[in-house]
């Protein structure tokens, strides 16, 4: 009449429905009833207090991926290399026809510079501190105290490789000559463009006319030598304007007819890149792209579109009178390392990342667990000898009886 002669020991009726009951029965996580679990309050902080950990640890993660690792590698430089582009923009305080610019390398060759680079008439003036400049060496407090506001903070903070790509995207024109007023001569010389010198120790320099190597011009009378200069630009490589380098807006002063600036330069060429893969694909064939804006060109936009090309430099500088006999001006000495130094901004992928978050929360919960387990139990231990302390255990109703009747 029910039915069990046609279903039997049927169980189907009480079980799952449906293909999922049938993965269920493969389950080999135990599972406790929740008629055996307790809950108690503390347990509701603990996974509050957990959660919120677990959501800081995982922003921190992001946020770490996001920012990417920056790491420094020197290795021999790749490509050929034969010539150098020295990108210069400078104001001496003497005529344009009173001065010699020269280049002369290790390897013997000269470089005329007079027919590389443009000369504008100016003012003195018009340059110098009123433009933020400053003496090499100046720390931030010298420079705030002569330019007041204009400083930035941020020119002393270390810059990532995001800084240098965006200021490298920027326009690559000089900037204009201020004009000089009708009333007013020019008293100096700006000097600026960029020239090519051979891939070597070299020296570039400004004298005087007739007072230079192998000067065969007209004799300049000494009073009128004045070598105080101002520099707006030195960099090595492709001419990038917004790239600050240690000589960049420094200027220099004498009272002194007879004086010599010698700079020293180590030059190292340098790469920022994000994409540190594309280094790897370019053509060792094809000149070196640090090597100016001619061999930076030679490589596939693809390639290079990701990366900053340059050469930075470290200088130190000596100034002192010389004697009449001696040849006063400006020198630069520059020496090439051999070693090319990249610095490059990676980041892992995101299983990567999720892998990361997924290890650095699950470890915090299984800690968690265990730390909430321990003061259970300690809970536990604390309430078992108060509850020693205060009861005489099966004693206690006999003792409390015979206390009544004393009493």
């Amino acid at each position: 009449m029910n039915g069990f002669a046609d279903r039997g020991l049927d169980e189907d009726a009480f079980g799952e429905k449906n293909a999922l009951g049938v993965i269920k029965a493969f389950d080999a996580f135990p599972k406790t009833k929740p008629s055996y679990t307790q809950q108690t309050s503390s347990g509701g902080v603990w996974t509050l207090v957990l959660i919120a950990l677990s959501t800081v640890l995982a922003y921190t993660e992001v946020t770490r991926w996001w920012s990417g690792t920056t790491t420094h590698s020197f290795s021999v430089e790749q490509g050929v290399g034969h010539d150098l582009q020295i990108n210069v923009d400078l104001v001496v305080a003497m005529k344009c026809e009173d001065i010699h610019i020269n280049v002369q390398d290790a390897a013997g060759d000269r470089v005329l510079v007079d027919k590389a680079v443009k000369e504008d008439p100016t003012l003195f003036r018009l340059w110098g501190e009123n433009h933020g400049a400053h003496t090499l060496g100046a720390s931030l407090k010298d420079r705030l105290e002569v330019d007041g506001n204009r400083i930035v903070q941020a020119e002393y903070e270390e810059e990532d490789v995001h800084d240098y790509l965006s200021l490298a995207r920027g326009g690559k024109r000089y900037q204009y000559t201020p004009r000089t007023p009708r009333n007013e001569e020019a008293d100096s010389c700006r000097i600026y463009g960029s020239m090519h010198s051979n891939k070597v120790q070299g020296d570039f320099h400004i004298t005087a006319r007739g007072h230079g190597y192998m000067a065969y011009s007209q004799h300049l009378d000494h009073s009128a030598f004045n070598f105080s200069h101002h520099i707006n630009e030195l960099s090595f490589g492709p001419y990038y304007p917004k790239l600050v380098n240690p000589l960049d807006s420094t200027y220099a002063r004498t009272e002194a007819h007879f004086h010599k600036f010698q700079y020293y330069l180590s030059v190292v060429p340098t790469i920022y890149t994000v994409d540190v893969n594309a280094l790897k694909r370019m053509d060792s064939k094809y000149e070196t792209p640090s090597s100016g804006d001619d061999g930076l060109n030679q490589h596939p936009r693809r390639v290079t579109q990701h990366s900053v090309f340059t050469n930075q430099y470290a200088v130190t500088e000596q100034s002192h009178s010389v004697p009449e006999n001696h040849v006063p001006g400006i020198f630069f000495k520059y020496d090439i390392e051999p070693l090319q130094l990249t610095i490059a901004e990676e980041w892992t992928s995101v299983p990567a990342l999720l892998l990361r978050i997924v290890n650095v929360v699950s470890g915090l919960l299984v800690a968690g667990g265990w730390c909430f387990q321990l003061s259970q139990w300690a809970q536990e231990i604390s309430g078992r000898k108060r509850g020693r302390t205060n009861s005489f255990g099966m004693f206690a109703g006999a003792y409390n009886e015979k206390a009544a009747m004393m009493s």
